[in-house]
């Protein structure tokens, strides 16, 4: 399972080994222990990646063979392309702009698109500094 979590100035990208089942009751849990409202609802979410990223053509053959109606790629720019994420979102309230998204898809392709996404917070780290 794959979860972005968005703040107000930035997102961070996971993935876990619970199922998206186990994941979802355990945040119902404890939001009935604390008395908290939750919303879920079907959305999607997208975020950039470098194209130059080595492994980004893998990524494209992986999505065109098992998970392309759970995740689209498509080009921004020279610099960049945009992964879009079929999924859910959890939100304390339906107005909070914060929230987690989540989605699940095969775990080659979890697994590959998270390692691309921390090297492109590497490289982004690199180049800030």
């Amino acid at each position: 399972m794959l979860k972005l979590t968005y703040t107000e100035s930035s997102f961070y990208l996971e993935c876990l080994t619970l199922s998206l089942e186990e994941w979802v009751a355990q945040r119902v849990i404890l939001a009935l222990r604390v008395g908290q409202s939750l919303c879920i609802e079907p959305s999607t979410a997208s975020f950039l990646l470098p194209i130059d990223l080595p492994g980004v053509e893998v990524l494209k053959a992986e999505v065109k063979r098992d998970d392309g109606e759970i995740i689209a790629l498509s080009a921004c720019d020279a610099e960049y392309m945009e992964v879009t994420l079929r999924g859910s979102w959890l939100l304390d309230s339906s107005k909070d702009a914060v929230g987690v998204f989540f989605t699940t898809m095969s775990d080659r392709a979890e697994f590959f698109l998270h390692k691309l996404w921390q090297e492109s917070q590497a490289c982004a780290s690199v180049m800030s500094e």
